[in-house]
């Protein structure tokens, strides 16, 4: 299958995602939660998705979710929780989540390769679980990241539902935060993709960004969801000791999960990634550390 072809399949398995979603927002039963309400119709375009990895037997049709759920989510919110257009807050998180979303579907959509490929990690997840692949496909690679993003989301709706006083001040903080992060992910991003056009077999990256952090991608998307927190926070001080939840939620994934199993990779594929190891930081950028002979 063509790559073209590829990202039509992709775009129309989006379509009726959302057009799912949408329905049962629009004429589905209610819960009268708005935040509830919306889950329900996020798991219901996840598993649109979900029938569509089983359909091709490629789970990365999922990839691109992670980004385009968010902004969705955000303006339905406002519109629905009532707050008119001159919330300044509201403005502020919606340009960070919107350029967030832009940016790395856009990356998303420069290394897609088409459904000849499906990433490596899925795979292996499915192998992992043995008979229960069915299980793994659907819980881990589409259900929980879904949950995930969903909770990272919550201080969003609490900031674009919440009228009243607000932190005026730490919402312009989150902000700049926020779009920091992107940039950050923005050129770690793209050196990679040079450096991957440029490689000799077996180089490792260690360059740029990637001189201060073996993850900053990853550093980058912490940080953004840490500033969605942040609105959160500045929307509803009281609440703060649950708000950064999802932040919480995607820095254990991060380090729990995704780096470990991205750098055991590494190490079978490229001996040397034990020197960038020994030299480079793991997660938090930082001068890299003098190896002593």
């Amino acid at each position: 299958m063509t790559r073209s072809a590829s990202f039509v399949r992709v775009c129309v398995a989006y379509v009726i995602a959302l057009v799912v979603a949408a329905s049962w927002l629009g004429w589905g039963p209610t819960t009268d939660v708005l935040w509830l309400d919306t889950l329900i119709a996020d798991v219901l375009a996840t598993l649109v998705i979900f029938g569509f990895s089983r359909r091709y037997r490629n789970s990365s049709f999922y990839d691109a979710y992670w980004s385009v759920a968010p902004p969705l989510m955000l303006f339905y919110w406002w519109y629905a929780g009532g707050l008119g257009a001159d919330e300044i807050q509201c403005w502020l998180v919606s340009v960070v989540v919107v350029v967030w979303a832009v940016r790395l579907t856009v990356n998303w959509a420069l290394s897609f390769p088409g459904l000849h490929h499906e990433d490596w990690r899925y795979g292996m997840l499915r192998d992992q679980a043995g008979r229960f692949s069915f299980v793994a496909d659907l819980v881990a690679i589409h259900l929980i990241p879904t949950a995930q993003v969903f909770l990272g989301m919550i201080p969003v709706y609490v900031a674009v539902t919440t009228s009243g006083d607000n932190l005026l001040w730490l919402s312009g903080i989150a902000c700049a935060l926020g779009l920091s992060a992107v940039l950050l992910e923005l050129v770690a991003d793209g050196q990679m993709r040079r450096f991957v056009n440029d490689r000799s077999p077996g180089q490792t990256m260690d360059q740029g960004l990637w001189s201060w952090s073996r993850h900053p991608n990853y550093f980058g998307e912490f940080s953004f969801w840490f500033a969605l927190a942040l609105f959160g926070v500045a929307a509803s001080p009281t609440d703060v000791w649950w708000l950064f939840a999802g932040a919480a939620a995607m820095l254990a994934m991060f380090l729990g999960a995704s780096i470990p199993m991205m750098e055991e990779r590494s190490l079978q594929r490229r001996p040397g990634y034990q020197d960038v190891i020994d030299r480079v930081p793991r997660f938090v950028p930082r001068p890299p550390h003098k190896v002593t002979v």
